[in-house]
């Protein structure tokens, strides 16, 4: 039998959106024919909460399951509901990086609210309510993630400093930039779509998933079809099953339309 999605789990940022967030009208109209196929579209990104309402208002549409901070969060989108959350004691790593990075910027999730922040972020890098609080109190409680920021530090240099740091008991991923995603140990966008899978009575074997950044792997290795962006890393590209086009080139928008009828 000829294999079919009977699930999509798409990333957002370099994959739905471009670096700017701006959405293209062909990879809209893609996501949307899927949809009216009876195919259900699952975001599943390292935004926050509010983050994943930003793209779905884009597309149109708010309904189904959402994958948030990177498989921390799985929630219900309406009514907003959350469904399953993992947390993790992040003081010791966030130690760690600050005595190495002093002057870095640290933002710890508030669930479907925003983020509470030592200092102000680039401006549309973090989405939802922003609250300006102490580190040692934002990180007091257990978590679902901390982002860990230093824009003035080169890309590749914080990632070896990171990589130096040895923090046991997390899952990080590094960003594009000097950026820092700190989850809790095992979760993962895949760890994340099991739980989706699980209430939608579907296995990994069902789930196209695309992605193009380092927190996709996991999930790209785990789908019964994982397919990289074109400007993905080399990394992820050699665990995916297919490489499409770049962000530019709408590259998402020529995947999905393999699977229309």
């Amino acid at each position: 039998m000829t294999w079919r999605p009977r699930l999509v789990a798409l990333d957002v940022d370099g994959t739905i959106v471009d670096h700017d967030n701006q959405l293209s009208p062909a990879v809209k109209d893609a996501i949307l024919a899927l949809r009216a196929q009876g195919i259900p579209v699952v975001i599943a990104t390292g935004r926050a909460v509010p983050g994943v309402y930003d793209v779905l208002d884009k597309l149109g549409f708010r309904e189904g399951l959402g994958v948030a901070s990177n498989g921390s969060v799985v929630f219900d989108v309406d009514p907003f509901e959350v469904v399953h959350t993992t947390t993790f004691d992040a003081r010791e790593a966030v130690r760690r990086v600050l005595e190495r990075v002093p002057e870095a910027l640290v933002a710890v999730e508030e669930v479907g609210i925003g983020y509470r922040v030592n200092r102000a972020f680039p401006h549309g890098e973090i989405t939802g309510d922003i609250i300006l609080d102490e580190v040692e109190r934002m990180v007091s409680q257990p978590v679902t993630r901390v982002v860990v920021r230093a824009p003035d530090h080169d890309r590749d240099k914080f990632s070896s400093l990171v990589e130096d740091l040895g923090l046991e008991g997390t899952n990080y991923y590094i960003g594009y930039t000097a950026w820092l995603d700190l989850a809790p140990e095992g979760v993962s966008k895949a760890s994340g779509l099991d739980v989706v899978c699980h209430r939608m009575g579907l296995t990994a074997a069902d789930v196209l998933a695309v992605g193009d950044g380092n927190n996709d792997l996991e999930m790209l290795q785990w789908a019964g079809r994982g397919v990289a962006m074109g400007q993905a890393p080399d990394e992820l590209k050699a665990a995916a099953d297919d490489v499409t086009g770049t962000v530019e080139e709408d590259g998402l928008a020529a995947e999905l339309r393999r699977w229309l009828d």
